[in-house]
């Protein structure tokens, strides 16, 4: 109820919770072959991959994201060719959207919450919170992975536990 109450406006991430979300939400790894290793092992019926230099990690590793989110942009600067190239070149279903920085726009959780595998979400403005509506979304069995800038990547496995706990952290959103 929550959830389909708040997707029709922009949720804003108020400062209060900043530092909770600067905090890995799964499992943080150092080394990507190490994430590899785990989803072989655990074969997730859907991965989501949010932000740039993961997905690209994944797609030259060979691993093709059932959904990707990205926005060409990585650490606030834009992707640079090789990257951009290879991001450009993942055959997908191509959905663009509009998102403000801090933020969880409808046409972001909606993008994410309809996609049909592959597909590659391209964002215009920061996709850093896609993470929340990807897990919210997803059922379980599913991964979402994403970066978390300067220590690595962080795997979360998505189950009903987390997301109750994506839940109780979309809650203190404001809007």
């Amino acid at each position: 109820m929550l959830i389909r109450m708040l997707e029709n406006r922009i949720l804003k991430l108020p400062e209060s919770l900043r530092p909770r979300l600067q905090r890995p939400l799964g499992i943080l790894y150092t080394n990507l072959d190490d994430v590899f290793d785990r989803l072989r092992r655990i074969r997730p019926n859907r991965l989501i991959t949010v932000g740039d230099m993961v997905t690209y990690g994944f797609l030259i590793a060979g691993f093709k994201p059932d959904i990707a989110v990205i926005d060409l942009v990585i650490m606030r600067t834009p992707a640079g060719e090789e990257i951009k190239s290879t991001l450009e070149s993942f055959e997908a279903k191509v959905i663009q959207v509009r998102n403000p920085a801090a933020s969880i726009s409808p046409e972001l959780w909606k993008a994410v919450e309809s996609a049909k595998p592959p597909t590659k979400i391209i964002v215009e403005g920061e996709e850093d919170l896609a993470t929340i509506p990807a897990v919210l979304t997803s059922q379980d069995g599913s991964v979402v992975v994403y970066g978390q800038p300067r220590q690595g990547v962080v795997l979360i496995e998505v189950d009903e536990k987390k997301r109750q706990e994506f839940r109780e952290i979309l809650s203190q959103f404001e809007g």
